[in-house]
């Protein structure tokens, strides 16, 4: 149900009803009163309106069900609520799905990025002031690290995956519509973000999920690929930073300055868990299982983020400790939303009120 815009300052959301969407949508939607923010989200298996209940009567809140590449549609909404800025979150986003559907990816992320891009550009042509298109992107883009060194924004790009080449191509697009058409743009890449509302796909929710029924907690290869950990909502302060402050035509890395081998942290939730659930200590690492490794699996990822900590004063909030002990909690306590969307009962929801 759409409410009536009473502000001129229309922001666009691209996969609001996804997980780090969800809790940029909230964060926009409870600060900037005076803005009207759309979620535009396409609602496939990864988008869940649930994630937004607590803020979808808000007046300053609006859903938009539709597909990035769906060009008549996409065309139509920027004319008709001309839409002075755009964060597009928006994305295929699994790797493991990548491989298996490549041109899937290709698709949404690739293609769906242009038919944003040129819509913003035909609304605005000419007409740049107070307009700003941020495209948030990933770490991926860069390929992977040895043992030692850090992704700076100036890092040459070496994507390994279809997911991280599709990504990487959105970035380059993102750019080209700036240099060639003068597009006013704000890139971010992040490292893997975890917290509440993620779609148990993903090791964190997947793996509590596994461990409170008992199910095997499959690690890839030897464990030791390393990954810098991002809290979602240290996440999305930084988005509300770089959106409203950041420089154009800049980067920004996004990272939680940490890093965590896969079989460590595996290991530091299953003593999370067996803490949390009561049971006998040791007895959730007894469910890890070694499984074959994935093709083109990067051994490392970390980011540099000095540039945002100096440029825009952003750090993280929580330490990774502290946040995946929050992050267990939410689960823990919202255990009928893992488990709808485990069973994909979420999708039935308000489905007859956006058919």
């Amino acid at each position: 149900m759409q409410k009536k815009s009473n502000s001129s300052k229309n922001i666009l959301v691209t996969g609001g009803a996804g997980f780090i969407g969800s809790h940029v949508i909230r964060r926009f939607v409870t600060k900037y009163p005076d803005y009207q923010i759309y979620n535009l989200d396409a609602l496939t298996y990864a988008g869940n309106l649930e994630n937004l209940k607590d803020v979808e009567n808000e007046e300053n809140y609006h859903f938009l069900q539709g597909n990035i590449t769906d060009e008549d549609f996409i065309n139509k909404i920027f004319k008709e609520y001309r839409f002075e800025g755009v964060i597009h979150l928006a994305a295929e986003s699994h790797v493991d799905r990548s491989i298996n559907d490549p041109l899937a990816f290709a698709k949404t992320n690739i293609l769906g990025t242009m038919i944003l891009l040129n819509a913003f550009k035909e609304l605005w042509d000419k007409d740049w002031k107070g307009k700003r298109f941020y495209h948030i992107s990933t770490d991926e883009v860069y390929g992977t690290l040895g043992k030692t060194g850090l992704f700076k924004e100036t890092t040459s790009y070496d994507p390994n995956s279809p997911y991280s080449a599709s990504k990487a191509s959105s970035d380059h697009f993102v750019r080209a519509y700036g240099e060639t058409y003068h597009l006013p743009y704000v890139i971010t890449n992040c490292s893997n973000n975890y917290g509440a509302n993620q779609f148990p796909e993903k090791l964190i929710p997947l793996f509590i999920h596994n461990i409170i029924h008992h199910k095997p907690l499959p690690v890839y290869g030897d464990g030791n690929y390393t990954r810098d950990w991002l809290y979602v909502i240290d996440h999305a302060i930084a988005i509300d930073l770089v959106y409203h402050k950041g420089t154009d035509k800049e980067t920004y890395n996004i990272g939680g300055f940490n890093e965590w081998k896969n079989i460590d942290l595996v290991k530091l939730l299953c003593q999370h868990m067996d803490e949390k659930l009561g049971r006998e200590k040791g007895s959730s690492e007894q469910l890890i299982t070694y499984v074959k490794d994935r093709p083109g699996h990067d051994l490392r990822y970390a980011i540099d983020a000095s540039k945002i900590n100096k440029e825009l004063d952003w750090s993280p909030t929580v330490t990774f400790e502290e946040g995946l002990s929050k992050t267990i909690d939410w689960y823990l306590k919202n255990e009928e939303w893992l488990n709808n969307v485990t069973s994909g009962a979420y999708q039935k929801y308000y489905a007859k009120q956006y058919q």
